[in-house]
C-alpha cells in the first residue's frame, strides 16, 4: 500500500460515523478538477506511512472511532488494499471505500468478503462524456457499468456523487446521468472548489440555485438526491 495521508478524526467522510480517514496514492484517472494532485501524481521526494504507522494510530484510537474511510488517488490499484483492510477489520472498525470504479473484480470482491461496509462511487459524466472528465489513455466504460451494478445489486450501504462544474455539467447531462443511476440508493452533489492542489485550475462552480434545480431534476430518477458541501 502507498498511504500518503492520514486525517486522524474526521466527521464529514464517513456518514454519521466518527472516522480516520486514509489517502492512498496513485490513480488511474486525470481529472483535471481533482484537488488532489499530490495524491494522483505523487512527487518524487513524497514520504509515505507505513502500514504500521497506520496501525498503531487505528489501535490507540479505537476506542473513540467508529471506522475508516479509505481514499485516493484511487485505493483498488493497490493489490494489496484486502489484505490491508483485514486487519483493519480485525480491531473491530467498519470501512468506508472510495472510489471511481474502475476495478469491479476487486469492489466484488472486497463486498462479498465483507471486507467493506459502504461504498461512495465517483461519477464522472454522462456514459457518452465520461472521458473528457477522466482523461485515460484507454478509456473502458464497461468497468464503470460493472462497478454501478455491483452496488445496485449488492446489499452494501453505497452513495454516488459527482463533482460539479459550470463549464462540463448541464441540465442535459444531469437528465442522462439520471437516467442511467434510476433506482440508485443516494446520489449526491459536490460544487467544484478551488484549491492548491487542483491539477487544472481553470473551472468555476455552479450558484446554488443552478445545482438545487439539479437535484429537482435528478430526484425523478433518484429520489435520495441532495447537495453536499456547499456553502
Amino acid at each position: 500500500m502507498l498511504i500518503l495521508g492520514l486525517q486522524k478524526t474526521t466527521l464529514l467522510d464517513y456518514p454519521g460515523k466518527i472516522a480516520s480517514t486514509i489517502f492512498t496514492g496513485g490513480c488511474n484517472f486525470r481529472c483535471p478538477f481533482c484537488h488532489n494532485r499530490d495524491l494522483v501524481i505523487p512527487p518524487k521526494n513524497v514520504i509515505a506511512y507505513s502500514e504500521d504507522e497506520i496501525l498503531t494510530h487505528l489501535i490507540s484510537k479505537k476506542k473513540i472511532l467508529d471506522g475508516v474511510c479509505i481514499t485516493g488517488g484511487e485505493p483498488t490499484l493497490h493489490s494489496d488494499l484486502p489484505e490491508f483492510i483485514k486487519k483493519i477489520k480485525d480491531l473491530g472498525l467498519l470501512v468506508k471505500l472510495d472510489s471511481n470504479g474502475t476495478n469491479p473484480d476487486m469492489l466484488a470482491n472486497l463486498i462479498n468478503s465483507h471486507l467493506i461496509d459502504y461504498v461512495a462511487m465517483d461519477i464522472k459524466h454522462s456514459k457518452e462524456k465520461y472521458n473528457s472528465i477522466a482523461n485515460m489513455a484507454n478509456f473502458d466504460l464497461s468497468n464503470i457499468e460493472s462497478s454501478i451494478e455491483i452496488l445496485m445489486e449488492s446489499n452494501i450501504n453505497y452513495e454516488f456523487r459527482t463533482t460539479i462544474m459550470k463549464e462540463c455539467h448541464s441540465y442535459e447531462d444531469m437528465i442522462e446521468i439520471g437516467k442511467w443511476l434510476k433506482g440508485a440508493n443516494a446520489y449526491y452533489l459536490q460544487s467544484y472548489k478551488e484549491s492548491e492542489q487542483v491539477i487544472n485550475p481553470i473551472f468555476t462552480p455552479h450558484d446554488r440555485n443552478t445545482l438545487e434545480s439539479f437535484v429537482e431534476i435528478l430526484k425523478s430518477y433518484i429520489p435520495n438526491t441532495n447537495l453536499r458541501g456547499i456553502d
